[in-house]
């Protein structure tokens, strides 16, 4: 509605607005069934072998979301990454948790993803099982990401099944990074009940972020972080754990977040949206379930601050950097958009020989 309103009073936008919102419709319609079709056409090689099949699949995945990340950076919305060193858990197995407050978050973490080729091909996302029903959701089933049910009745069986398909996808498919909205939900919609759930616990009232769920935390760390390879140690066997946690504050020019719709036809104003990292080691981290609650709740008032400083100030407190602007490669996506325009056209030959050759069987 605020969108609707925004475009009415600047009427004078609504064909770049129009345009854009065409455009990246189109863009959906020769992007997303062709990394269905590319992975249809190869699944013989997942039975031959995998690991290749799992390999070209991180870069048509990884293509795929520069498409995503480009709507942002074509719209003027540049990402700015301030706080400690991230170059060191590039290439390791990482979580990645960070502060959710609108639909922009995931766009805009694909966008700062996306320059750093080892990323995106192997990443995990932990997202709401209603994704699974957007446009975009054939393609995170193919790639194997996960879907959490929300709901205190469904709550068990969905950590339960977080834990199956940590076991038989993320640690199999040799994925590096996972991410992790541990609020579960936009700051709008959770903001109340977190100030409710703290006062009747005594716990601080956070205006800025809402207080972390803990289960899906627990699940990962008691499967793949460092607790998880000294029970496995114990029998016998290796598996290759969670060395990082990396966790992320995001924050949004005054505090007004962009979301899906702003990203999508382009009406707000460029701006920067900062990343502030922290970085911790696995091995540091308790390992007990109640000091682990406290030791992700600690995060989170730490994010409070962060923001309160930020939206006050513009600055984070005890960081004097000016941060790195991330940069995305213009000539990459005219060479990506090229590619899914061509594989298009390829799938839509093969698809009418296809149609060709049965009707000639028929008749």
């Amino acid at each position: 509605m605020d969108n609707i309103r925004y475009l009415t009073r600047n009427w004078y936008k609504i064909p770049k607005a129009l345009f854009r919102l065409c455009f990246i419709l189109v863009n959906n319609v020769y992007c997303i069934p062709t990394y269905v079709v590319w992975m249809v056409l190869l699944s013989p090689l997942r039975k031959v072998n995998p690991d290749v099949y799992w390999r070209i699949e991180g870069y048509f995945f990884h293509w795929l979301l520069a498409m995503v990340s480009m709507w942002s950076w074509s719209a003027g919305y540049d990402v700015v990454e301030m706080g400690d060193d991230i170059a060191k858990c590039i290439d390791d197995r990482t979580l990645v948790i960070a502060n959710h407050q609108s639909t922009g978050d995931v766009p805009l973490l694909m966008a700062t993803f996306n320059p750093r080729k080892q990323i995106l091909p192997n990443i995990m996302w932990i997202m709401d099982s209603l994704f699974k029903y957007t446009n975009f959701g054939i393609v995170s089933v193919l790639h194997q990401d996960f879907f959490i049910m929300s709901g205190k009745t469904k709550r068990d069986k969905s950590l339960q099944a977080l834990i199956k398909h940590l076991q038989d996808s993320y640690l199999p498919r040799n994925r590096k990074w996972m991410v992790l909205f541990p609020e579960g939900g936009f700051l709008r919609k959770r903001k109340a009940v977190s100030q409710k759930y703290a006062l009747k616990n005594g716990l601080p009232q956070l205006n800025n972020v809402s207080l972390p769920r803990v289960g899906a935390m627990h699940s990962i760390m008691e499967t793949v972080g460092p607790k998880a390879n000294n029970n496995s140690s114990s029998l016998g066997t290796e598996i290759s754990t969670l060395r990082w946690i990396l966790d992320i504050t995001i924050a949004y020019p005054k505090g007004e977040p962009i979301d899906l719709a702003s990203i999508v036809f382009g009406h707000r104003p460029p701006c920067k949206t900062f990343l502030f990292y922290r970085l911790y080691q696995c091995k540091d981290l308790p390992e007990d379930s109640e000091s682990l609650t406290t030791w992700l709740f600690d995060r989170w008032q730490e994010k409070e601050r962060l923001l309160e400083s930020f939206y006050q100030t513009g600055e984070f407190p005890g960081y004097t950097g000016s941060g790195h602007l991330v940069e995305q490669d213009y000539l990459r996506y005219v060479i990506l958009h090229m590619f899914f325009i061509i594989s298009t056209y390829i799938h839509v030959q093969i698809f009418q020989a296809a149609y060709h050759y049965c009707t000639c069987l028929i008749y």
